[in-house]
C-alpha cells in the first residue's frame, strides 16, 4: 500500500520534487535551479523545456535518494508559478517561444486599450502585466504566423501546471481553477473562460485548457512515475494557503519567495477589494463550492536579496544577508524600495522603479542589506493594512512560510514592523505540502481537513519588540521612499 504523496513544486527560480508521509513530514526532496533569461530591460523569460527536464531530474533523484519506487506514491500534486505563459505546438508538444514570466513588463502598452472595468468585474483582478492575458496577446501578435496557427487550433496555451500535466500524461490539456483565475481571462462567477475577455484580448478559445477543480485525478503519469495518479494542480500561493491549513474565513498566510504573497481565506463568497488587492480563487475540491481569497501580491521579496547577491556582489549567498544586516542596529535612515518591475499591491504602479534613498558617506553594505530586509517587511505591512480595510478582519498573528523565513532577523523585523507575532510552521515549504495535501485528499490518502490540521506544528514564533513610536517613524520614512519611486518611467 502506497505510504507517501509527492509534490512537484515548480517555482520562479527552481523546480523541486518533495515526498511527504501521512504526518506531513518531509521524507525526501531534490531541487534544481533554472536560468532567468533577461534579453531586455523589463523582459523575463524561462525555457519551458529546461523546466520540464528539471522536473524529470528532480523526481528521479528524489526517488533514488529515498530508495522509493513510483508504486510507493499514492498520488502526486503540482504547484507552480502562476501567471507565466507557455505556448506549444499541439502536434509536436514543442514550445513555440520562450515562456514569458509573471515578472515581465513588456506588455504594459497593451493595457491602455482595454476595458479596465470589465476586467475587474469579471475576474476580480486589476489590469496589469502581471497576469497572463497580455502575454498571450503579445506572443500571438509578435511571433510570425502564430496567430493564424492558434486560430486553426494548432497552438496551445497553458500556465506551468498545464505544461507539466500535458507532458506527464502524454497530452491532456487541463488547468485548475486557481491558475485559470490568474490569467485575466476567467469569469469568477462562472469559473469558465469569459467570451468577452477572450474577444477583447483577441485570444482564440481553442488555445485554452479545460478548467478543472484543484483536487481531482487528471490522469496518470506516463513518464518517470508510470501509473501514479496526478491528482492536484494548484497555484503556488493558494497551495501555501492550503498547506498552512487556512481553511476558515479570516485565516491568512504570507509566503516569502521571489515575490511576497499574502492570502486571506474569505469563504465561499468572493470579496471585492477597494484597496488594491486581488480577488482570487483559493481552492476548489471536486464538485464542492470554491473557496475564495483576497490576495496582496508583492513583486520583489527574495529577489531583492538575490539582486544584492547577483548584480551588486554584496553577498556570496542569500543566507549571508542575515549576517551582514545583523552587523548594524538599524538601517540608519536608508530605505530600499525594490520596485524592479514596478509596484504591485496595494499600489499597482507600473511606472515605479527601484530606489535606495537616504544614503550618505556613512552608510555601508550592511545598512543597505538591512534596508532590503526592512523593505520585505514594509511591503507586507502595506498589504496587511489593505486586507484589514477590505475584510474588516485585523490579524492577531501572521502565519509565514517560504525560503525567506529561514532569515530569523527578517522575521523579527516583520513582527516589529507589523506589531503582531509572526509564526513559522515546522514545514516552512508549505507550497509543496499544500499540493501534496490536495492530491492526497483527492485519492483518499487523507480523509478530511481535520487530518491536515492535526499535522500543523509551530516551529518558531517572533514577538514584536519595537515601540509604537519607532514603528510609526519607520512607516513614515517608508512611505516617503515609495513616493520617490513613482512616475519614474513612462508607461505606454
Amino acid at each position: 500500500m502506497a505510504r507517501y504523496v509527492g509534490a512537484i513544486d515548480q517555482g520562479t527560480t527552481s523546480t523541486r520534487f518533495m515526498i511527504f508521509d501521512r504526518s506531513g513530514t518531509e521524507i525526501g526532496r531534490h531541487q534544481l535551479e533554472h536560468r532567468q533569461i533577461q534579453p531586455r530591460s523589463g523582459w523575463v523569460e524561462h525555457d519551458p523545456m529546461e523546466i520540464w527536464e528539471n522536473t524529470l531530474k528532480t523526481i528521479g533523484v528524489a526517488l533514488a535518494d529515498t530508495g522509493l519506487a513510483p508504486a510507493d506514491l499514492a498520488a502526486i500534486g503540482i504547484t507552480n508559478q502562476r501567471e507565466t505563459v507557455v505556448l506549444w505546438d499541439r502536434s509536436t508538444g514543442a514550445p513555440v517561444a520562450p515562456a514569458i514570466v509573471w515578472q515581465d513588463t513588456r506588455t504594459d502598452y497593451l493595457l491602455h486599450d482595454i476595458d479596465a472595468d470589465l476586467v475587474r468585474s469579471r475576474t476580480g483582478l486589476p489590469p496589469a502585466t502581471y497576469f497572463s492575458a497580455t502575454k498571450i496577446q503579445w506572443l500571438l501578435d509578435e511571433v510570425d504566423g502564430l496567430r493564424a496557427r492558434a486560430e486553426n487550433g494548432e497552438i496551445l496555451f497553458g500556465t506551468i501546471d498545464s505544461w507539466l500535466i500535458w507532458n506527464l500524461t502524454g497530452g491532456r490539456h487541463l488547468t485548475d481553477v486557481t491558475n485559470a483565475s490568474r490569467t485575466m481571462l476567467m469569469d469568477l462567477s462562472s469559473l469558465d473562460w469569459s467570451p468577452e475577455l477572450l474577444a477583447m484580448f483577441r485570444i482564440p478559445r481553442a488555445m485554452l485548457p479545460e478548467i478543472r477543480s484543484s483536487a481531482e485525478v487528471y490522469g496518470t503519469a506516463e513518464t518517470v512515475l508510470p501509473g501514479v495518479p496526478i491528482a492536484a494542480a494548484i497555484g503556488d500561493q493558494q497551495a501555501a494557503l492550503f498547506g498552512q491549513t487556512c481553511f476558515e474565513p479570516g485565516e491568512a498566510k504570507c509566503t516569502y519567495g521571489t515575490g511576497g504573497f499574502l492570502l486571506m481565506n474569505t469563504g465561499t463568497t468572493p470579496v471585492r477589494s477597494s484597496h488594491g488587492l486581488i480577488t482570487t480563487v483559493g481552492y476548489r475540491f471536486g464538485a464542492e463550492r470554491p473557496v475564495f481569497a483576497l490576495e496582496g501580491s508583492i513583486a520583489a521579496c527574495g529577489s531583492a536579496i538575490q539582486w544584492l547577491r547577483d548584480q551588486l556582489g554584496v553577498l556570496d549567498t542569500a543566507g549571508d544577508s542575515e549576517i551582514l544586516a545583523g552587523q548594524v542596529e538599524d538601517s540608519a535612515g536608508v530605505c530600499f524600495v525594490p520596485a524592479f518591475s514596478g509596484l504591485f499591491a496595494p499600489y499597482w504602479r507600473p511606472d515605479a522603479r527601484a530606489a535606495i534613498v537616504g544614503l550618505s558617506r556613512f552608510h555601508t553594505s550592511a545598512h543597505i542589506t538591512r534596508a532590503a530586509l526592512e523593505a520585505i517587511c514594509h511591503q507586507t505591512r502595506d498589504v496587511v493594512e489593505a486586507m484589514a480595510q477590505d475584510s474588516g478582519t485585523v490579524l492577531d498573528c501572521l502565519q509565514v512560510d517560504g525560503g525567506v523565513t529561514a532569515n530569523a532577523l527578517c522575521m523579527q523585523l516583520q513582527a516589529d514592523i507589523l506589531g503582531v507575532p509572526v509564526s513559522r510552521p515546522a514545514v516552512a515549504e508549505t507550497t509543496a505540502l499544500g499540493a501534496a495535501y490536495a492530491a492526497g485528499l483527492a485519492v483518499g490518502f487523507w480523509d478530511s481537513l481535520d487530518d491536515l490540521r492535526a499535522n500543523r506544528h509551530e516551529d518558531r514564533r517572533w514577538q514584536p519588540s519595537w515601540s509604537a513610536a519607532r514603528r510609526t517613524e519607520g512607516i513614515t520614512r517608508w512611505r516617503a521612499a515609495i513616493d520617490r519611486t513613482l512616475d519614474w518611467v513612462s508607461v505606454g
